[in-house]
This record gives C-alpha cells, sequence and structure tokens, in this order.
C-alpha cells in the first residue's frame, strides 16, 4: 500500500470510529435554553444575500469579541468567567478562537498546549518534532474534547462561535508538511466533530498574506473543503491579508464562503464599501482593525474609544452586518487580563449594539452617490488616512425612506435631501459615547428641500462625532 493509501485509510479509520462518539457527544450538548431573545442557531444566510438570520429569521447583528488565544491560556473555569463577561455586555459572537494556538502570535507556547499542557496531536510526520511536524491524522482526543467543553460553555452564554482550523500565521509550515490529503482530512475530522454544535461557524486563514502563493492557497482550501464534505450547513469565511482585504479579492474562495470578511487599518468605510459592491453579494462585516488599548497597523493608531467608535459607525453606515471588536489582553489574553477587558470601548460598543438594533439595521443602505447627504462630507481620503484623522460623514437610509443615519466625526454642519424621507420626520442627534440623545427643534421635519443639521457641540467623552437620526413620522406611514 503507498503512502497516500495508508494515510487515507487512517484517516477512513479515525473518522469511522469517532463518529458514533460524537454523535452522541452532540446530541449531549444539548443547546442553551431558548429564550424569544436570544438568536435560534444555527445561522444562515438572508435571502437578500446582505446579512445573516437565525432560525426564526430574525437578522442577527454580529456583536463578536476576538478571544483568539483561548485554547492556549484559559483554563474551562476561567472560560466560563470571560463567556459570561462577554454576554453582560451584549456580545453574542466569539470571532475567533484559534484551534490551535502556536507561532509568531504565541510564541511561548511552542507546542500548542493547553495551559494545563495537553498537546493537540499525538504524533509527528518525518522531519522534526516540534509543532510544525504534528502529524494531522493523529489527533489527541483529550485536547479535542477540551474545545468541545469551550463551544458548549459559548453556547450556554447563547454565543455564536467563529473557529479557525488552523491559522495562517503559525501553522503554514505544518500544512506544507503534511500536505494536500492529510489538510483535506483533517477538515473532514474538524467537521465531523462539531457538525452537531450549532453555534459554530468557521473563519479561515489569519493574516493570511500567502493566499496569492497557489500551493499554499490550496492547502487551506483543502482545509475548508474537508469542514465543508462533513459539514455543509455550516458557514464558512476566511481572513485574507494584513492590512487591507476582502476575502472575495481571491476569486479562488468565493465558491468556498459564505461571508465577505473585511481586514483594515484604514478608515474602514473604504474597504466595507468595496466589500459592499463585490459580487456575488454576500454579508460583509469587519473582520479586524485597529484594538482597544493597541497601537498596531498601517497606517498606525492607538485604540482609543474615539478610533474605536469610528470604525463602528463607519461599518454598519457602508454596508456592514457587524463586526469583531479587539482587545490587547482578550485577543491573547496577556497577563493582568481580567482587570483590562471591560473598557470604555466595551461599554460603547454596547451603546453602538444597542442603537442600531433600535433600527431597521438590516435595511440600510449605504448613500454611495451622496443623494441623501449631499454637502458637509468631509474628506473621503484614501489607505493611507489615519482613521484618528478622518473626518469623513457615512450615511445610509432604508429604501423605504422610513430611516436616515448620518455619522458625522466633527462639528460641522452636513446637508440632508430631506425628499429622500418618505414623510415628516423625527430629528434627533445620538451621543455615541453615553447613549443619549437629543431632539432637533421643529419636528416633525418636511420632507421637502434640504436642510442643514449641525450636531450639538462636543459629546460626553468631550469629543466631536454625533449620529444624525431621522425617521418618518408614524402618521405618513
Amino acid at each position: 500500500m503507498n503512502q497516500a493509501s495508508k494515510l487515507t485509510s487512517r484517516f477512513a479509520l479515525v473518522i469511522s470510529i469517532l463518529a458514533v462518539t460524537l454523535t452522541g457527544l452532540a446530541k449531549s450538548a444539548a443547546p442553551a435554553e431558548k429564550d424569544s431573545h436570544f438568536p435560534a442557531y444555527p445561522l444562515k444566510v438572508s435571502a437578500n444575500h446582505r446579512y445573516l438570520v437565525d432560525q426564526d429569521g430574525k437578522p442577527f447583528l454580529i456583536v463578536g469579541d476576538t478571544p483568539q488565544g483561548l485554547m492556549g491560556r484559559l483554563s474551562e473555569k476561567d472560560a466560563e468567567y470571560y463567556f459570561a463577561d462577554r454576554e453582560a455586555h451584549g456580545f453574542n459572537t466569539l470571532g475567533w478562537i484559534d484551534v490551535m494556538c502556536a507561532g509568531n502570535d504565541y510564541r511561548e507556547n511552542t507546542n500548542a498546549t493547553t495551559p494545563d499542557g495537553i498537546k493537540p496531536f499525538t504524533g509527528y510526520v518525518a522531519g522534526g518534532t516540534d509543532y510544525q511536524h504534528y502529524d494531522l491524522g493523529k489527533p489527541n482526543e483529550e485536547y479535542f474534547v477540551r474545545l468541545d467543553h469551550i463551544v458548549q460553555l459559548a453556547a450556554n452564554h447563547h454565543l455564536l462561535v467563529f473557529l479557525d482550523p488552523i491559522e495562517t500565521i503559525g501553522w503554514l509550515p505544518t500544512l506544507r508538511n503534511n500536505g494536500m490529503e492529510a489538510a483535506y482530512a483533517y477538515g473532514q475530522y474538524l467537521g465531523k466533530r462539531y457538525s452537531g454544535f450549532s453555534n459554530v461557524m468557521w473563519i479561515n486563514g489569519n493574516d493570511f498574506n500567502l493566499w496569492t502563493v497557489p500551493s499554499d492557497d490550496d492547502l487551506v482550501q483543502a482545509v475548508s473543503k474537508g469542514i465543508r464534505s462533513a459539514a455543509p450547513h455550516q458557514l464558512q469565511t476566511v481572513e485574507l491579508h494584513v492590512r487591507t482585504s476582502s476575502s472575495f479579492d481571491d476569486p479562488r474562495w468565493i465558491p468556498l464562503i459564505d461571508l465577505n470578511s473585511t481586514y483594515t487599518y484604514s478608515p474602514t468605510y473604504i474597504q466595507i464599501l468595496h466589500s459592499y459592491n463585490q459580487k456575488p453579494v454576500a454579508p460583509d462585516y469587519l473582520v479586524e482593525a485597529h484594538y482597544d488599548l493597541e497601537d498596531v497597523g498601517t497606517p498606525p493608531d492607538f485604540g482609543t474609544p474615539l478610533v474605536l467608535r469610528k470604525e463602528d459607525y463607519w461599518t454598519m453606515l457602508s454596508g456592514g452586518t457587524g463586526q469583531f471588536y479587539g482587545n490587547r489582553y482578550t485577543w491573547s489574553f496577556k497577563d493582568g487580563w481580567q482587570s483590562q477587558i471591560d473598557t470604555p470601548g466595551v461599554e460603547q460598543l454596547g451603546i453602538w449594539k444597542n442603537f442600531f438594533s433600535s433600527i431597521r439595521w438590516q435595511d440600510l443602505v449605504p448613500d454611495q452617490d451622496h443623494s441623501t447627504v449631499t454637502a458637509g462630507l468631509g474628506t473621503y481620503g484614501d489607505v493611507d488616512t489615519r482613521v484618528s484623522k478622518s473626518d469623513y460623514c457615512t450615511a445610509a437610509r432604508t429604501r423605504d425612506g422610513v430611516t436616515v443615519v448620518a455619522y458625522v466625526p466633527t462639528n460641522r454642519a452636513i446637508t440632508v435631501n430631506m425628499e429622500k424621507l418618505r414623510g415628516p420626520a423625527q430629528g434627533r442627534w445620538f451621543d455615541p459615547s453615553n447613549g443619549s440623545y437629543q431632539e432637533i427643534a421643529g419636528g416633525p421635519l418636511a420632507n421637502s428641500g434640504s436642510k442643514q443639521f449641525t450636531p450639538p457641540g462636543k459629546n460626553h467623552d468631550g469629543d466631536e462625532d454625533w449620529v444624525l437620526l431621522l425617521e418618518a413620522a408614524t402618521a405618513s406611514h
């Protein structure tokens, strides 16, 4: 029997043995108690392919934290504490958890072990005994039971989990050392194991700069295809190269994925609009941008509350369906993370969620032609513009003209074409730093001609950014 045949037989045996065990595990991993305001997993793509909905058809606004290093740093007790905290702050998504943690992002975890020393694999391929030579055909049951428990703990807190099967910052050498057939079979193993968890989705890549190398792209896609073969109902996406990218920039991934992940350190409206306009239409969300309490990226910016707010509101008014928030302490779980996770950035993300949840965010259409906000837009900039320096106003409206929203980063007048509203409108200024509203005098405002609106001045944080909300009066419906 040749080596490829032996490998195929070995994986077939492993998968067949695990099938019965995992079927029982999936059945025993009962979903969290259903409540009308919790999403009914699994999620699916909406009929118009613009956003996600749950099993009851309710739009799902992605509100994600990014605990990438959880498996290498947290015990189950610590994970329970973290999940409870995130649920309490309004998060509904963990985007994402690396299935294994090693490589440049986790330099101290040379064997990709759990905090108590459990390795993810029990053997090695020829050439070495480091993590880059782990035999993907020899998964360690004890390790993956730990991951099972983590996913179920997240389900208990109503959290959607994006799993990264083999993140590409650290694990491309492992994929190369194992080869295509092993990569596909490893994906099958994961797909079969987690197909019964309704709160699981998949994100491939992670700073996947080498997607332009066909042989590396093939290996990562082989894992994705393996997952798809065993769990065709679970949604997938991919994060491509660092700085600025969209999943669909690699056309070879388009048939394999369901969401278009936008990655950028530039003003988010630039790349989000690029994703929104790509074909075929797919849910478009912000997978990574500047992180809370961290100074990274090109162009660089420190993750202040203002920088985070700009990213948040620009995203939603440029066609986005949510975002993954990031925090220097929660992506890696650095020492002291417990005291660094309940930040103003997290509080204001909750305010962002509540604001958009109060309107039909899923029906907002970006004002790309500036036919709604016609003046006072500021400077669009380019990919080299720093988020902290951009003053650009993004706007969107529902197609039926019931709602218009504009985010104004600095204190100046903007002009709105009121004829875009289907009836007389109530106007309010929303303070994104504390969630308060200020009524605009003179309402209901006529839906004719143009009208200038000037923000009230400094917001609660002492910054100048405000959100204009115009809603057609009920009497006009």
